[in-house]
């Protein structure tokens, strides 16, 4: 049998959000687009075609916030902004290719759990 779990194991952990967004929709994308340089909004929309530009801003205000990309305006008609990964942003690609390369590398399991997991709750 194994031990109960600590009821305190999270005590060390601030109660404010995570600093790390990269587990939402849209970051890990928006740092994958930014990885070569900076890019304008407009860009980023490419080939993030299904986020709203609602959701695109406020992740990038976020993730502006919690120091991972700088935004730069430009004095000029029409107003450029650009975004680009800080130093800190860039610290995140080395986990997300990790991510990656597990994803590749065990997909075919994964797929092939959820395929059991469905068969055994649809029943006969």
């Amino acid at each position: 049998m194994s031990q109960p779990l600590d009821s305190d194991m999270f005590a060390s952990c601030p109660p404010t959000p995570p600093p790390i967004r990269i587990g939402d929709k849209w970051t890990a994308k928006i740092i994958r687009c930014l990885v070569d340089g900076p890019r304008r909004f407009s860009e980023l929309q490419v080939p993030l075609r299904g986020v709203t530009p609602k959701v695109l801003t406020e992740s990038l205000r976020a993730m502006e916030r919690d120091g991972m990309v700088t935004r730069t305006a430009y004095p000029e008609i029409p107003p450029r902004v650009e975004y680009e990964l800080t130093p800190l942003g860039r610290t995140l690609l080395a986990p997300m290719a990790a991510c990656c390369e597990w994803t590749r590398s065990h997909m075919p399991e994964l797929l092939d759990a959820r395929e059991a997991y469905e068969d055994a709750r649809s029943g006969p």
